[in-house]
């Protein structure tokens, strides 16, 4: 069966601009021309040029226009939408993509339906019966519509979506100014330091094989494969320190950096991940190489982990002149010199070297002893100064540049953001006075009907008071919510008595 989607003209019929077709006309009807001899003169049919005649207006063939309005050609089929109303359609789901909800082909399709319902227009019949748009209908919208492709998404979770905001990163920025406004240090001073997993098990590389197999396969150590957690730190100049590996084993054995970069250090725990104490440990191996003192003061910067937040860590570093300056949550991903430019390449040299070393070494399994080797060889194509400047620079952080990142790189945020309270509004209030009497507090803490008015009430008595309605609805005196209130408020004094009475009982035991 022939596909219509993707056919292509054979001919170069019905393709006549049409100035040539309204000149051929005036020819005619002007200055007496035959139809055929004025179809030879300027290479039209003349079946063709017959019926352009027919459909062509006396104001067009005794105007100035060189261009007529009358249809000239093969005309296209009927679009259920108009050109406006398709570039409505295309900024919708433009839009939903940006705040991480697109919308799949089947939701665009049925989406179009309704609207087409809505507007009541005239669409086929399919539509009805299948209750959605038909994919030739799909197919010529993408091809129409040049600004949409259909894309796999990355998955991103929430909090990162909704980290990344305008807010968080304006304050990052405005603590990165003041720290290098204050420190007056150069590129070579700014460090960024994160980690990240090696593990034992490769995602091999795409190859070549033979065509028509649905499944090649790679040959791959084990199914699941162990994690190292290798540390790396890098300036802004493009220099980097030695790597700081950390395996999941009890005990710490030097042979375990065997074959590694030299100048590396490393530890072991059980989980093979970054804790508090072996922070400490790599804050040691790093103020080694940049040669830091309070005199020579650098900036390091690195994610908030729990592990990088260590009193002893931070002491340590502010008695060598190292100030730490931590990335917004769930920001990394666009904050971190390291993840936008560095540990994409190196995962991509860490399976070439994989591959490398199981086809090196057939019939055996790679460990964790070899991960150090592996690095060896992948680090130096990834941690190179072109890609290392290049992080910094995308990143605002060296050079300087707070507005590196548009307001479309903020928009998944917006689906979670809550406006933010006037503070000046507050401001103002508590700089009047307030004449109202103060309330007296009763000793008495038996469960009894308090004398305290209404909150509406309350809020009226001082016009400078924000409106009930932006605070909270006004309850009526017997209305079931102002009870609960009520009953809360009886509970929470029976509550305190008996708490106060266990504290003492516990106290004098």
């Amino acid at each position: 069966m022939l596909n219509m989607r993707n056919r292509k003209r054979t001919t170069e019929r019905g393709k006549t601009p049409a100035h040539i077709m309204l000149r051929a006309a005036r020819e005619v009807k002007l200055n007496n021309e035959s139809i055929r001899g004025a179809g030879t003169d300027y290479d039209i049919p003349e079946r063709t040029l017959r019926r352009f005649l027919q459909k062509v207006t006396d104001e067009e063939l005794y105007g100035t226009n060189e261009l007529p309005t009358t249809a000239v050609g093969y005309i296209k089929n009927r679009q259920v939408f108009s050109d406006d109303r398709e570039k409505q359609l295309e900024e919708y789901i433009l839009k939903a993509a940006d705040v991480y909800f697109g919308l799949s082909p089947k939701q665009i399709t049925t989406f179009a339906y309704e609207w087409a319902v809505s507007l009541k227009i005239k669409f086929p019949d399919s539509w009805n019966t299948n209750k959605c748009a038909g994919q030739d209908w799909f197919t010529y919208f993408i091809k129409r519509r040049a600004g949409l492709s259909i894309r796999t998404p990355e998955a991103t979770s929430l909090a990162r979506a909704s980290g990344f905001n305008k807010h968080s990163v304006g304050n990052f920025f405005k603590n990165l100014k003041t720290v290098l406004h204050r420190l007056q240090i150069g590129p070579q001073d700014i460090y960024n330091m994160d980690e990240t997993g090696i593990t034992t098990v490769q995602k091999p590389d795409r190859t070549v094989a033979r065509r028509g197999f649905k499944q090649v396969g790679r040959i791959t150590s084990q199914e699941r494969g162990t994690l190292v957690t290798l540390a790396i730190a890098v300036n802004a100049i493009g220099n980097s320190i030695p790597p700081y590996f950390i395996f999941p084993r009890v005990n710490f054995r030097e042979h375990m950096l065997s074959g590694a970069p030299p100048g590396s250090a490393g530890a072991a725990n059980q989980s093979g991940w970054m804790k508090k104490e072996h922070f400490l440990h790599w804050c040691q191996h790093f103020v080694k190489h940049p040669g830091c003192s309070k005199e020579r003061p650098v900036l390091l910067l690195l994610d908030n982990h729990d592990s990088h937040l260590s009193i002893d860590s931070l002491d340590y570093l502010k008695e060598n002149g190292v100030t730490v300056l931590s990335f917004p949550p769930h920001c990394s991903h666009k904050l971190q010199p390291l993840d936008r430019s560095v540990y994409g390449p190196l995962k991509k040299y860490v399976n070439t070297a994989c591959d490398g070393w199981i086809t090196s070494h057939p019939g055996s399994s790679m460990t964790i002893y070899d991960v150090p080797k592996i690095v060896a060889v992948a680090l130096p194509s990834a941690i190179t100064p072109k890609n290392i400047t290049a992080g910094f620079k995308v990143s605002g952080v060296y050079p300087f540049n707070e507005c590196v990142f548009s307001e479309d790189e903020c928009l998944p945020s917006y689906a979670t953001d809550r406006p933010l309270i006037e503070q000046a509004k507050y401001d103002e209030i508590d700089r009047k006075p307030n004449n109202s009497p103060k309330p007296k507090i009763s000793q008495d803490t038996s469960p009894q009907p308090g004398t305290s008015r209404d909150y509406s009430e309350i809020l009226n008595a001082d016009s400078s008071m924000p409106k009930t309605s932006e605070i909270n609805p006004p309850l009526e005196e017997k209305t079931p919510e102002k009870q609960i209130i009520k009953n809360i408020n009886i509970l929470a004094k029976e509550d305190t008595e008996l708490n106060t009475q266990k504290k003492q009982s516990v106290h004098l035991s």
